[in-house]
């Protein structure tokens, strides 16, 4: 759908012969052309698109059609016949211009349904590799922790290098997806919607970093589990020294 054609007031009788001159030109996947429902303008309706089709756009054909091409001399001799050929150029491009935006969102999925992989089973392995840690590092503040302190620590290490080497692989998956979401940053999908369309609702929960222009940003997985660790080692080194404890 496009507002563009509220430049023109198009009547049936031309619609009709607009798109039988169009009709050359029109794309397989359109199924058909209605009145908006708002009032104004068109609304085209598309097969759904998978997202590898080559990208919509005006064909060459419909240019060098004589039927609908520019030409000078009509426009100063046949004002009606001129108009209906800008006419017949606003709905085609209105018409591509709306099956583009439908193909944009259909191949930001499919570029997320190529690159997520196994991105679920390595979400999982950190959320529960993050829990332990969590654990590990509460079980420090408990009394019991004081009889086996460096048992205690030493547990605590396994869960950081357990949770840390969690994140790492699943940046490896959150590297791609965030580079396929700068790829489509113009698309209406939001990532969260994208990637719910590509079969992962459950990825609202992720924590995908950003790739913008193949730059990297530092709020990837890794990066925040690093500075968690330097956190909790920063913590304990002050219990330490404040606890009169060997270093």
């Amino acid at each position: 759908m496009s507002s563009l054609s509220r430049i023109f007031q198009i009547t049936p009788e031309e619609m009709r012969e607009i798109l039988a001159r169009l009709q050359p030109h029109l794309p397989s996947y359109l199924r058909t052309v209605e009145p908006n429902a708002l009032g104004w303008g068109l609304h085209f309706v598309f097969a759904p698109f998978t997202g590898r089709e080559a990208e919509p756009c005006t064909p060459r054909s419909f240019y060098d059609d004589p039927r609908l091409k520019y030409d000078y001399e009509i426009e100063s001799t046949d004002e009606a016949e001129h108009l209906l050929r800008e006419k017949a150029h606003t709905v085609i491009s209105n018409l591509y211009e709306a099956a583009r935006e439908e193909w944009k969102d259909a191949a930001y999925v499919a570029d997320l349904r190529e690159f997520v992989k196994d991105a679920p089973h390595r979400w999982t392995r950190y959320v529960l590799a993050a829990q332990e840690l969590e654990e590990a590092y509460a079980y420090l503040r408990t009394p019991d922790a004081a009889a086996e302190w460096p048992a205690a620590i030493s547990r605590l290490v396994d869960a950081q290098d357990a949770t840390r080497s969690a994140a790492v692989a699943f940046d490896t998956r959150a590297i791609d997806i965030a580079v396929v979401h700068d790829k489509h940053l113009y698309a209406d999908l939001t990532p969260v919607q994208a990637l719910a369309r590509a079969g992962h609702p459950e990825a609202k929960d992720w924590h995908v970093g950003s790739c913008f222009e193949g730059h990297r940003s530092s709020d990837f997985l890794t990066e925040v589990v690093n500075r968690l660790i330097e956190d909790q080692e920063a913590h304990l080194a002050r219990v330490g020294r404040l606890a009169g404890l060997p270093t």
